[in-house]
């Protein structure tokens, strides 16, 4: 029941479970049969025994599952097979076959290994935070992460869900967690880390059970950018969190997990629901001490110039915005390759943009849109 990953998002609507054991029927699970390749649905989150597909916990808890089952067929099966229906046909014709004959070709032959393909199946559980607003899945994957949200909104007619941190000002703040400054309160750095150039070699630095702090790590921030960072809570979690917000390898800490074990397993959705709160509880410390920190610096610079006027604090300002508004797309990424400054002046620009309201707020999928076509006399 531990998760081991984590993809946060923030639902800004309460979300109603009434009647959701209904609507979860109709998207229940069920096994890939035929020519069927990928079968996705609800299943039991809990265990096989306990019928249920919604289980609602103490505190405003709900845990829900989601299983995908896929057919298998290896690449080198298929060219196996294929190569003697190339033969075969190209010998008949007197020619060679094109690409798009040969697409054919295959598409037919992997609808007719289908019905004999193994078959992998995987399960995603996720927990609805009903009074913290937040649900989290217990995936590394996006991909997966996505799939689960599609099925809750389509099951429940709506789901308002956003990431739940900005990716431009935690890159920020993981470039200054590395460097010792403003840690999350009672967090400390782990022992392993991964920079990345942000150029187009991209070199990278992986860094793992050393100690972050040493020279030869931090020299790195130089020229390069915190991709993956391993963080600490004191007896409670190590993990590493991602550049896009994701939580992996989440290890948590021994007396913590055990924590419920006096109340043995012979009930098992008491000893579920135990784990199931005393997980979230530390899952509502990690996130208001993540999101609480960045927003706490935000606050502070818009406290400190609450009428901004980025020309005065950087020179390049306007020029950015000229290249932006001809181009008509923004990213950090982008400035600081046309500029050749750091990644931190770019995104100060960037956020200085949206201020001014040449550039919109970033979308839920991490772009942003480019809202002026001129620059202003």
């Amino acid at each position: 029941m531990w998760f081991k990953n984590a993809r946060i998002y923030k639902v800004t609507e309460q979300l109603n479970f009434d009647g959701a054991e209904t609507a979860f029927e109709e998207q229940k699970f069920t096994p890939c049969l035929g020519q069927e390749a990928v079968k996705m649905g609800f299943t039991y989150p809990l265990h096989p025994s306990v019928k249920s597909l919604v289980h609602e916990g103490q505190d405003g808890l709900f845990l829900v599952a989601v299983k995908r089952q896929e057919k298998i067929l290896p690449a080198a099966v298929i060219n196996e097979e294929l190569q003697p229906k190339i033969d075969a046909l190209e010998a008949e014709k007197c020619r060679p076959l094109g690409r798009k004959e040969k697409q054919v070709l295959r598409e037919e032959l992997i609808q007719a290994l289908l019905p004999r393909a193994m078959v992998r199946s995987s399960v995603v559980s996720a927990i609805y935070d009903s009074k913290a607003g937040y649900l989290i899945v217990n995936t590394a994957s996006s991909g997966r992460a996505e799939d689960l949200l599609a099925l809750l909104r389509k099951s429940l007619g709506s789901l308002p869900a956003l990431p739940w941190t900005d990716a431009n000002k935690l890159c920020l703040n993981m470039q200054d967690w590395l460097a010792g400054k403003n840690l999350p309160t009672g967090f400390a750095l782990g022992h392993s880390v991964e920079l990345k150039a942000p150029d187009e070699e991209g070199a990278k630095a992986k860094f793992s059970n050393h100690l972050l702090t040493s020279a030869e790590v931090q020299s790195h921030l130089e020229d390069k950018l915190v991709n993956k960072l391993e963080l600490t809570l004191p007896e409670t979690i190590t993990f590493t969190i991602t550049d896009d917000g994701s939580l992996r390898r989440l290890q948590w800490h021994e007396v913590l997990a055990n924590g419920n074990d006096e109340l043995g397993w012979d009930d098992l959705a008491l000893r579920i629901d135990a784990d199931l709160l005393l997980m979230a509880q530390q899952f509502r410390t990690l996130i208001a001490a993540v999101c609480g920190h960045i927003g706490e610096a935000v606050s502070k610079t818009v406290q400190k110039s609450p009428v901004w006027n980025a020309e005065d604090e950087d020179p390049l300002y306007t020029d950015a915005v000229a290249f932006v508004i001809e181009s008509q797309k923004v990213s950090v990424s982008a400035i600081q390759r046309k500029f050749r400054i750091g990644y931190n002046r770019s995104a100060w620009i960037v956020d200085a943009m949206e201020r001014n309201g040449v550039v919109s707020e970033m979308g839920h999928n991490g772009n942003r849109k480019v809202l002026l076509r001129q620059v202003a006399a």
